[in-house]
């Protein structure tokens, strides 16, 4: 996957994309991701990228000229145009594991009172929101995009069934882990998971999955398919 990032805040990005999964996801080749900075391509001497809105408020808007000549230079035909907005879609695993399968995504990172809606309108083939509630600028919501997708490219988490098990498959919570040693303070694993029977371990956990799920997040049980 190649992920091209634009953003008015490139130096936001270093730290989480060389560390962890997003980093040897990199080092292997499994994606390439470049971040750029908008500003290459504004056309006045203090590289603007926002102007006041028309009819007046507070704030300023993103311009469209710069995200369009970016967009233009970078895109190919596969690509999907996600915008990052509180208006767009929450984010979750379907819409993750659908954006996982592209073969090329460029996120525009917006800021200020957000971007001109002709940006929104006939630019953006997908727009992007992590929760109700209000963030600074795009890149930290970029930043999340990218390490939920990330993990979902076949390979990067080593094991092939790391992420089919993860919180949110199936709508449902991940299953309660345990690891060594077998009794703390008192505290001891269930000794199913002690049995090596696999086939009881597995029906185990898809119980303790509903159970979890139906007591924190009912919500999910009715998305179930």
């Amino acid at each position: 996957m190649k992920i091209d990032v634009l953003t008015i805040f490139p130096d936001m990005f270093g730290c989480v994309l060389n560390e962890s999964i997003i980093k040897r996801a990199r080092s292997s080749g499994r994606v390439k991701i470049d971040v750029h900075n908008l500003r290459r391509w504004t056309r006045d001497r203090h590289k603007s990228v926002d102007d006041k809105p028309f009819g007046g408020g507070a704030g300023m808007v993103m311009k469209p000229d710069p995200i369009f000549k970016a967009v233009d230079k970078l895109k190919k035909k596969t690509s999907r145009i996600v915008l990052l907005t509180p208006q767009g879609k929450t984010l979750n695993q379907r819409v993750a594991k659908r954006l996982a399968k592209a073969k090329h995504l460029i996120l525009i990172c917006a800021h200020y009172e957000g971007v001109d809606e002709r940006v929104r309108k006939n630019l953006a083939t997908d727009e992007v929101s992590i929760g109700d509630y209000i963030l600074t600028c795009g890149e930290l919501p970029a930043m999340v995009l990218i390490d939920s997708v990330t993990r979902l490219i076949p390979g990067v988490l080593g094991h092939k069934d790391s992420a089919k098990f993860e919180s949110f498959e199936d709508n449902l919570l991940e299953h309660p882990q345990y690891t060594r040693p077998a009794v703390y303070k008192g505290l001891k694993v269930p000794e199913v998971l002690l049995s090596g029977n696999h086939g009881k371990i597995k029906e185990w956990r898809k119980v303790e999955a509903v159970k979890r799920t139906k007591k924190r997040r009912p919500d999910l049980i009715g998305g179930r398919r």
